[in-house]
């Protein structure tokens, strides 16, 4: 027997499990990589996941696109590398590992083992290659459950091999890390390494600054309290400057006031003291947006704030005056003074009694030294340098009161501000967020502590500077990985240059410089971006135009050790190393112990060299690299130069543009002079659960994979109340995938899923079950001679026509890299054609029986089989690329006997389906589809008659203008009238429907305005046939007014007794009215489903012959039944028809049948 019997109800996931084993047993993958050996070359480079926990289901999206376009390139005859990467070094993995060990700090991690640093970074260290070792293991296991075919580590033998020797690739490997090494010391021979000195967001938990680039990850919406502060004027008794601030903690740190030198500034006096602020703040309406970078500290965008339920809203700074005024009282405005007169004032510090304040060149130590060395300020004290400066345009009216309180060692600007004007940078935390000594009773406090705040406004308070504090709500940037509030930290960082600005139409470097970001932006250009909504050229260079300088350090200790070695005399003469062997060959001190260690702290750190300039001893900085630098080299350090450029990459698009995308850009814009590490990026959105909020563990609403594919779990609803649900495996998850717009979030859960398979999966199965049950009935033979195609009636070479245009569909997708296009074609293929149309219209070419058939009936049958198993295989090809477990299952039950044995072991050694143009019949498609698009609308328009379709109906009327429409009604005059259930069809030449055109004032009104009687006369001198025409095209001119679709409603009525609907150039209309011939039909066709679901209750078989008996009460009933007895009797398989009672053992049923009464009483023969 050529096929196995199908179940009915399949369980996906168990399936999924005996194919893994098949492939594994029959070694499926080893034979495809052999089948393509030698061919032309497909190259994908994969961005590596951070090994680091199990996969959850978000990351499935971008592994299901991998292996999709792997899939399908190896079944169109491509040699594949099959390398896929994981992501190990960095702050991901030591925030975890540091959970697991407990500890909390930097300083916790250094005392591992007690007194001895270099033993605890030792340990530390190897704890997290273990873990990396752990998860690359996990996440390896749940890959292949994917179905993601690559070469895997998958033994224990596999797995004892270093990292450079493993089939995937590691980020933390030798060969990657010395990778980045060269890469660095090209970017030093060009003189783009520096160490800078600037204010950086900083974590205070994990004790790392955070780059631009990851920095943008981290925005939320949080409430802190920001404080209006005095600061009294030296030179003007009674006199005081308005600041405000969100960062208390910063006041500590004031050395400066910056105004804006074009604004106009009030002067404000409130009981006997005057404060300045500028005027354009003082009656603002602080609610109202303020516009700004949506991810930066603004809150703003158009219309209202961002503001969290629970926060009172603020108040206006004229509300706070007339508030401090007090009943009876009030302000007064006593005059107005440009911000340029202001500059220079002198006034007085609200910290400045602290030792911190009286250090001269800054605070602390180190960072005087730095200040004075660089000649950045004159020999002056924190609390002695306090005066107005220029803040210029990044001074405005939209925050605060438009002078900004100026603290160059905690923020960025303020520190440009302090080394344009001289002003000291005090820096008040050290690397763990808290106070230095020299800040008085904030010594040793979180600045980021809430009580921080309360000890800062207690202190302002008791001074007499603090003039209101108020609940602020804004985005502000956290930690990316522990979610931490930043800080901002004057701090030193290795750098590398990014060079001048470009243009981007044509980025070129400056003649006899060096642009970094204009020579990336050239590679940038020769890159393929999809989608190309996105515009993802024009997001990544815009990135490159706008980004600062690339911070490459962290001063943590898991990750690629920086490879620079500076002076130990002289700070800012240094070196960069670029290989294994130039370390060798240039260390003096350390090699032995080096030797035989990765190049990891702390063993690389022992290494010290001699300065060739100097004679001096060289010694490496501690800071470990920007992770995205392990990632970014990867096109060089795993492909072989006959594998570069890389054909494909992708991953999720949200901030990759300026990690990842950007990272592989510019190592490689160095590494190979201008060339591209890859020809074509696709970019992906974000995994949401099904109520398009975002997955986390906190919200009970992420879904682990393993619990997708295989486990089952709970998950949280819209409501957070935990609900199960049932494994779903990893078929149905590759489809929601395949299907989904990448450029679009994707919402994820058990309902979408539910949809997806009840839509996709189960529909064609349930087709593959109807042909393999029958087939099996009827000992179908695949291998039996076949019908020729020109001999098979018109639905099979239709079926056969369009699918020639699906795989045409499918090639044309997945060679742009737009699998969508392909999924929702065969989507639809399988829906509307296979399922609904096809099988449905063929069952009585399946149900028939051999037996009573002749030649020419059996022939007929045969190409039935024939067809659709033509169709069926050639489905599980094509979709084997996106479900290929589905396609197996389905593959290894329909294969035919006889085949070659690439076709026959597996779908996955088959070759990708071509078009057989020979198959192809243009017009039968076109005809066919408008057949369908004709009993689409007659059906809709039964149902707007409100009849159903059992009751049989006089007339449908087609009025069309395409030449399918109309070929189809005389073509298809038969299925029309059989699918619609009436008597007959006919194609007219005057429209059935009446059109009018009407405007719609809601969505019109605004675009109209005075011309509103223009308008109505054009609309009532216009054809609404040929409006709604023009409608289709886009908006159309009205008297002069630009009105759309949405603004005009085309409206159709149908003569009395009949109902229709529009389609473009086609309406059909439908008598809705019934004769008493067709009242009875109609209620004798009730009669059999009636009987039918009598026979089901029954317990009977579809081939069960019965005993009949029916009463009904009604006349009317009676009569129908009468008059169509003997078609009840062939339907319901009635060989026996009683008047009166059958034996007590019959089954019965009562019934009423539109209203009327009906006994029933059925029994097997």
């Amino acid at each position: 027997m050529p096929f196995e019997k199908v179940e009915s109800s399949p369980d996906f996931p168990a399936m999924e499990r005996r194919i893994l084993k098949f492939w594994a047993e029959q070694d499926i993958f080893e034979k495809r990589k052999q089948l393509n050996a030698g061919k032309p070359k497909w190259s994908f480079l994969d961005g590596p996941i951070t090994a680091n926990n199990p996969m959850g289901v978000h990351h499935a999206w971008g592994r299901t696109y991998k292996d999709a376009y792997n899939r399908y390139f190896a079944m169109t005859g491509h040699d594949l590398r099959y390398q896929q990467g994981f992501d190990c070094q960095g702050l991901w993995v030591e925030v975890e590992v540091e959970k697991e060990l407990k500890l909390r700090s930097k300083r916790d991690i250094e005392e591992l083992v007690p007194g001895n640093v270099e033993a605890s970074i030792d340990k530390f260290v190897h704890a997290c290659k273990d873990r990396v070792n752990k998860f690359a293991r996990v996440q390896t296991d749940q890959s292949i459950r994917l179905g993601m075919w690559m070469n895997w580590d998958t033994t224990d033998a596999d797995w004892a091999k270093s990292p450079d020797e493993r089939k995937s690739y590691f980020t933390m490997s030798e060969t990657n890390n010395y990778t980045i090494w060269a890469f660095l010391k090209k970017c030093f021979a060009k003189k783009l390494i520096y160490r800078g000195y600037d204010v950086m967001p900083w974590c205070g938990r994990c004790g790392v600054g955070i780059s631009e680039q990851e920095m943008k990850e981290g925005y939320k919406l949080v409430e802190h309290r920001a404080c209006f502060v005095k600061l009294p004027l030296l030179d003007k008794p009674g006199e005081n400057l308005l600041v405000w601030t969100t960062t208390p903690w910063t006041l500590t740190s004031n050395v400066g006031a910056a105004i804006n030198p074009k604004l106009t500034y009030l002067k404000v006096k409130l009981k006997g003291e005057v404060y300045y602020l500028a005027k354009g703040v003082f009656k603002q309406d602080r609610m109202a947006s303020s516009g700004g970078d949506e991810e930066g500290e603004s809150t703003a965008k158009k219309g209202k704030r961002e503001w969290l339920d629970g926060v009172p809203n603020l108040s206006s700074i004229e509300q706070m005056f007339k508030s401090k005024a007090g009943k009876g009282e009030s302000y007064e405005i006593v005059g107005e003074v440009k911000g340029e007169e202001m500059l220079g004032w002198r006034y007085a510090g609200p910290f400045d009694e602290l030792p911190a304040q009286q250090s001269e060149y800054g605070f602390p130590e180190e960072v005087a030294k730095i200040v004075q060395q660089n000649g950045w300020c004159p020999a002056v004290t924190g609390a002695a340098a306090h005066r107005v400066v220029s803040g210029g345009d990044d001074v405005s009216e939209s925050e605060g009161t438009g002078i900004v309180h100026t603290a160059p060692g905690c923020g960025g600007i303020d520190f440009a501000w302090g080394k344009a004007n001289g002003l000291p940078p005090v820096a008040p935390i050290g690397d763990d967020g808290c106070f230095h000594k020299g800040f008085g009773a904030l010594e040793g406090k979180n600045a980021a502590d809430p009580t921080t705040a309360d000890a800062v406004f207690e202190e302002l308070k008791k001074k007499d500077r603090l003039f209101g504090v108020e609940r602020y709500v804004h985005r502000y940037p956290h930690c990316w990985r522990c979610k931490t509030e930043l800080l901002y930290r004057l701090v030193d960082e290795w750098f590398i240059s990014m060079g001048a600005a470009f243009d981007p139409a044509n980025p070129q470097s400056p003649p006899g410089g060096y642009s970094f970001r204009a020579e990336i932006a050239k590679v940038t250009n020769e890159v393929t971006f999809l989608p190309e909504s996105l515009n993802g050229r024009a997001r990544e260079k815009d990135w490159l135009k706008n980004m600062g300088d690339w911070m490459i350090s962290k001063k943590r200790y898991w990750g690629l050790s920086l490879p620079i070695w500076v002076d130990e005399k002289d700070p800012t003469d240094f070196e960069v190393i670029g290989s294994r062997e130039e370390l060798k060959e240039r260390a003096i001190e350390g090699w032995t112990e080096f030797d035989g260690h990765t190049p990891h702290r702390p063993w690389v750190d022992k290494i010290v060299l001699k300065n060739p300039r100097t004679g001096n001893k060289m010694h490496r900085v501690p800071d470990v690299g920007n992770p995205w630098l392990d990632a970014g080299i990867v096109a060089f350090s795993t492909l072989p130069a006959d594998w570069r450029p890389a054909d494909f990459i992708t991953e999720s698009f949200p901030g990759q543009f300026r990690n990842w995308f950007y990272a592989l850009l510019a190592l490689s814009t160095m590494m190979s002079d201008g060339q591209p590490p890859f020809k074509t990026l696709l970019g992906f959105a974000t995994a949401l659960d099904q109520y398009g909020q975002t997955m986390s563990k906190t919200g009970g609403n992420s879904i682990e994979f393993v619990a997708a594919a295989d486990d089952g779990g709970t998950v949280a609803d819209a409501k957070g109340t935990p609900l199960p649900f049932k494994a779903i495996g990893a078929d149905v998850m590759r489809w929601l995938y395949c299907r989904q717009n990448p450029a679009s979030n994707l919402l994820f859960g058990p309902k979408p899923a539910d949809e997806v398979r009840a839509k996709f999966h189960l529909k064609l199965w349930n087709c593959y079950s109807f042909f393999v049950n029958y087939a099996i009935a009827d000992g179908f033979d695949p291998a039996a001679a076949q019908v020729p195609v020109k001999d098979r009636p018109d639905i099979d070479r239709w079926i056969l026509s369009d699918l020639q245009e699906l795989i045409r569909t499918a090639r044309a997708a997945f060679e742009r890299f737009d699998v969508m296009a392909f999924a929702l074609a065969a989507e639809e293929f399988v829906d509307a054609k296979l399922s609904n149309w096809y099988v449905r219209r063929n069952r009585d070419r399946f149900w028939s029986k051999n037996a009573e058939l002749d030649a020419a009936g059996l022939r007929d049958k045969l190409a039935a089989y024939q067809t659709m198993h033509t169709v069926l295989t050639t489905l599980c090809r094509l979709i084997a690329p996106c479900v290929p477990f589905f396609a197996e299952v389905l593959w290894q039950n329909l294969k035919a006997p006889g085949r070659p044995s690439r076709g026959f072991e597996s779908v996955h050694l088959t070759d990708y389906p071509t078009v057989d143009e020979s198959l192809v019949d243009a017009q039968l498609s076109d005809d066919t589809d408008a057949l369908l698009t004709i009993v689409t609308l007659g059906g809709a328009a039964r149902n707007a008659a409100k009849q159903k379709v059992r009751q049989p109906l006089a007339e449908l009327r087609v009025y069309a203008d395409a030449d399918a429409a109309r070929r189809a009604v005389n073509r298809f005059a038969e299925q029309i009238t059989d699918e619609l259930n009436v008597k007959a069809v006919t194609l007219v030449e005057a429209k059935p429907l009446r059109s009018t055109a009407k405007i719609n004032m809601k969505t019109a009104g605004s675009k109209i305005g005075a011309k509103k009687k223009d308008v109505e006369e054009a609309l009532k001198a216009a054809d609404p046939d040929a409006l709604a025409v023009k409608l289709r095209g886009g908006p159309v001119d009205l008297a002069g007014v630009l009105l759309d679709s949405a603004d005009i409603a085309i409206e159709y009525v149908a003569a009395d007794g009949w109902a229709g609907v529009v389609d473009r150039g086609t309406q059909v209309a439908i008598d809705a009215r019934l004769t008493p011939e067709l009242r009875a039909e109609g209620l004798s066709r009730d009669v059999i489903r009636f009987v039918q679901d009598a026979r089901k209750n029954a317990g009977l078989d579809l081939s069960d012959k019965i005993v009949l008996s029916l009463s009904a009460s009604s006349p009317e009933l009676a009569a129908a039944i009468r008059t169509h007895r003997e078609a009840i009797a062939a339907a319901v398989q009635a060989t026996e028809w009683v008047e009166g009672p059958l034996p007590s053992a019959a089954h019965t049923a009562a019934v009423k049948v539109d209203g009327l009464e009906l006994t029933i009483a059925l029994q097997k023969v």
